[in-house]
């Protein structure tokens, strides 16, 4: 490598070559110089303009698709992942019907109650890198499968970056909303961490869920990031669990 690209990564000169590798690609995908969907340079091309070999390149480029920021497609190249592809939608949801499969009960139908702005409050800011105070939207919805409603949840997102979000907006998009954030704001959620417990609702949680108030729910809350560890979204949860699960695969 040369001594251009080496003093612009921030990892330590012991570094293996492959993650400095990924980070300079990380770092093109951070300032967007390949966008979600768009596919990236060849690895002959990268190696190239890296100074590397092929194989060095292709390693860091494995590790990348490891986490869900590359998808390789047979024959056509290395594309950033997007939450509008079809695979990768359901990445974030773990709810699963009990009978059939994510894509069984067909997409989501969304019923937005409120999106509105207001200000942090000192939990909501510590949770997302904020200062108490500063200006959130917050967004409240319930999610129907099958025209039944299984999950009602509550979202709150920096209002500097989600500028001109609105209750039509959040209705209207037809795809993920994590699409319209990447098509729309620019923001590209790539991982998120989650707490879940299981709650009673109370009486206003359980009327828009359609269940008793002694059902129990799964609480689930979520902080998810953009790249460089920025949080950008939180996110709570109440899902319903008597026609479907919560699933996850542990590797």
């Amino acid at each position: 490598m040369t001594n251009a690209s080496s003093s612009t990564l921030d990892t330590p000169a012991f570094s293996p070559l492959y993650l400095q590798i990924k980070g300079l690609i990380l770092q093109g995908l951070q300032s967007g110089e390949w966008k979600p969907g768009e596919v990236i340079p060849s690895e002959m091309d990268l190696a190239a303009r890296f100074r590397v070999s092929q194989g060095t390149v292709r390693k860091a480029i494995d590790e990348l698709a490891a986490d869900n920021l590359l998808m390789r497609r047979q024959g056509k190249g290395t594309f950033v992942s997007t939450h509008a592809e079809q695979q990768v939608q359901y990445r974030f949801l773990r709810l699963r019907p009990d009978q059939g499969d994510e894509h069984s009960e067909g997409p989501a139908r969304r019923l937005i109650l409120e999106c509105k702005r207001m200000r942090a409050s000192a939990e909501m800011a510590r949770l997302l890198a904020l200062r108490t105070g500063d200006a959130l939207m917050h967004a409240r919805r319930v999610l129907l499968f099958a025209q039944t409603p299984a999950i009602l949840e509550d979202i709150w997102l920096p209002a500097q970056a989600f500028k001109g979000l609105n209750a039509e907006r959040l209705a209207s998009y037809p795809g993920p909303t994590y699409a319209m954030f990447e098509e729309d704001f620019g923001v590209r959620m790539v991982r998120a961490d989650e707490k879940l417990r299981a709650v009673h609702p109370s009486a206003e949680q359980a009327a828009l869920l359609e269940v008793d108030v002694n059902t129990p729910v799964l609480s689930v809350e979520r902080v998810a990031y953009t790249y460089n560890d920025l949080a950008m979204e939180l996110r709570r949860g109440l899902y319903r669990t008597d026609t479907h699960h919560y699933r996850n695969t542990l590797a």
